[in-house]
């Protein structure tokens, strides 16, 4: 028979853990708009049949590219990137959509959201615009952001999958 504390790491730690992970969530997008976004609408989707979207309120994520304030606003250049279960973006340059533009007319300071910053960003989708991207132009779709999560560290790349190694060693004390 079980003694109490290798029942608790067993069973209760994991399921602590993951309660933890899906409440984790519930924080980023802010409780008087979590009954109103889609979490299930894609970059991809939006790009494919902007109209379709207008109005809609999204949850995307990933790392900013460009911050620069408007006259009235602060418009993000977005690199969009999947959200995990907390969503929070997971930088995996491939598995990207592609770019997106969120403006807020609130002042956000472009020295603080420079350098791959990672952002989940709840917003409406208001339509698209075409800047220019190096030596074309670009339809990015926008949004109106209503809620900015930026996260504390900045986004490490994921290693490629298959084996890896590694020689180790340490000291536990338990």
């Amino acid at each position: 028979m079980k003694n109490r504390s290798q029942y608790l790491l067993e069973y209760l730690a994991p399921c602590i853990l993951l309660l933890a992970a899906c409440a984790s969530s519930d924080r980023v997008i802010p409780e008087s708009l979590r009954g109103q976004v889609d979490r299930s609408v894609t970059l991809s989707q939006i790009k494919e049949s902007p109209d379709a979207y207008l109005g809609k309120l999204v949850v995307l994520g990933g790392a900013v590219l460009q911050a620069k304030r408007l006259k009235d606003a602060t418009q993000l250049e977005v690199l969009q990137f999947p959200l995990e279960g907390s969503l929070r973006p997971i930088p995996d340059r491939a598995a990207s959509q592609g770019r997106f533009i969120a403006i807020t007319k609130d002042f956000l300071d472009p020295a603080t959201l420079s350098g791959n910053v990672p952002v989940t960003i709840v917003g409406e989708v208001t339509g698209t615009t075409t800047q220019r991207l190096d030596e074309t132009e670009y339809t990015y779709p926008t949004i109106e952001m209503r809620h900015l999560k930026v996260w504390d560290d900045q986004l490490t790349y994921a290693r490629r999958p298959g084996p890896w190694w590694g020689i180790g060693g340490g000291i536990g004390i338990g």
